[in-house]
């Protein structure tokens, strides 16, 4: 009998799977995205707006994350008070295609899981 060849993903060294997504699958990664991605560049406050349920803690960790992983750039304005802008970097654009298939496929099935969710209470 052949020995199926079989993927592992183990936790030593880098995993793709855990490392990047890890921190895209946080609560609030890809809101930011979608976010800046729908609207483009925006201000801090901005976003706050628009994602409410976010705390201003919460979005400057989400924003330093996104940034430190090359999604999203700060601009700061040399002005007073300073002025901070965000957008996606060319990196956070190639990977809105595919976070904006998950999107629809989610929008596409949120009645069904909803309903499966009501019937397992």
């Amino acid at each position: 009998m052949q020995e199926k060849n079989i993927k592992n993903f183990h936790p030593n060294g880098i995993c793709p799977i855990r490392d990047i997504l890890s921190r895209l699958g946080d609560k609030w990664s890809m809101l930011v995205l979608v976010t800046l991605h729908a609207n483009g560049t925006m201000r801090f406050g901005d976003i706050h707006r628009t994602i409410d349920d976010i705390s201003q803690r919460m979005l400057t960790v989400t924003l330093r994350t996104l940034e430190s992983d090359g999604f999203v750039s700060r601009k700061v304005y040399p002005e007073i008070p300073p002025r901070v802008e965000y957008t996606l970097t060319f990196a956070g654009q190639s990977l809105m295609p595919h976070i904006q298939s998950l999107v629809d496929w989610a929008v596409e099935h949120t009645a069904e899981i909803m309903d499966k969710r009501r019937s397992q209470s």
